[in-house]
């Protein structure tokens, strides 16, 4: 709104100083700066994060495998914790973590290079049945391993990151505008202050300026 109505200056007024018609480049500027540069720098940076997440997304999707496996038993109370550990300790894997209270189970099934695997994973459903069958994601060797990005996800997280690069800049901008008018009000204060220092001396005795 104040970047608006500085640009207002530009009208005719003879009490209008030079530094009002510089006021009001500025706050043209700025406003073409929110209003056009801002989206367009948003827009280029959504582009860029959606291009690489949709890239690690579509390599996910072919490195990671939605495999089937078999519930064997409920897993012990020591192998489950070290089993949460472990998903603690790697980023990896942090898509198929859940809450502590999630049942561990001994699972059992076959990577798609067809290696037989076996090892403690949080359970499908509660209360785990042994013969159940389950699904989780692993890579080619059957070493367990997060979901895929969903493309839809990347695209909202590329849309996001797109509107903070906009909300950046444009407060970039905003800020750089109030540190001039700031600056500009300085000058014209100090400015205000020599021509009173100038004219006080004289100021109400008669005859004064004539």
């Amino acid at each position: 709104m104040r970047t608006a109505m500085g640009v207002w200056r530009w009208r005719r007024n003879p009490l209008r100083r030079p530094t009002d018609l510089f006021e009001a480049w500025v706050a043209f500027a700025a406003l073409v700066c929110v209003l056009v540069v801002a989206p367009a720098v948003g827009w280029v940076a959504g582009l860029q994060v959606d291009g690489t997440l949709q890239q690690a997304a579509h390599e996910q999707r072919q490195e990671r495998h939605l495999v089937p496996a078999v519930v064997l038993r409920p897993a012990p109370e020591s192998a489950a914790a070290d089993a949460g550990a472990s998903a603690s300790a790697s980023a990896d894997t942090s898509a198929q973590r859940t809450a502590p209270h999630r049942t561990q189970i001994v699972a059992s099934w076959t990577a798609p290079d067809g290696s037989s695997h076996q090892g403690t994973v949080p359970a499908a459903e509660e209360p785990p049945r042994p013969g159940e069958r389950f699904r989780i994601w692993t890579d080619a060797r059957g070493r367990l391993v997060g979901q895929p990005l969903d493309p839809s996800a990347a695209v909202f997280h590329a849309g996001m990151a797109g509107l903070a690069a906009a909300i950046c800049v444009a407060t970039l901008v905003e800020t750089v505008r109030r540190l001039v008018v700031r600056r500009l009000m300085h000058r014209r204060y100090i400015r205000l202050d020599r021509a009173w220092a100038a004219a006080g001396p004289d100021w109400g005795r008669a005859g004064a300026g004539s």
